[in-house]
């Protein structure tokens, strides 16, 4: 890999991790956040669709990276 592709599989590897981050603590806080402020059930389970969401995004980022890797084999 060039240096340049080096640093770009190294960004996609930081926002996907990044991203697993997110999800995970918008999923764990989502019934205190909901809790704290009062909302109705249905935010709740809003949350935890944004959190899936975020979740399928990162593993679409990380296909890519495992298919940059193969790319680079070639």
């Amino acid at each position: 890999m060039s240096e340049a592709r080096d640093k770009a599989f190294a960004r996609k590897g930081q926002t996907a991790g990044l991203g697993i981050a997110a999800a995970g603590l918008l999923a764990i806080f989502a019934p205190a956040v909901v809790g704290t402020f009062g909302l109705p059930p249905r935010y709740e389970i809003l949350l935890y669709l944004f959190s899936l969401a975020a979740f399928i995004w990162a593993m679409v980022v990380v296909w890519q990276m495992w298919q940059m890797r193969i790319d680079d084999k070639k």
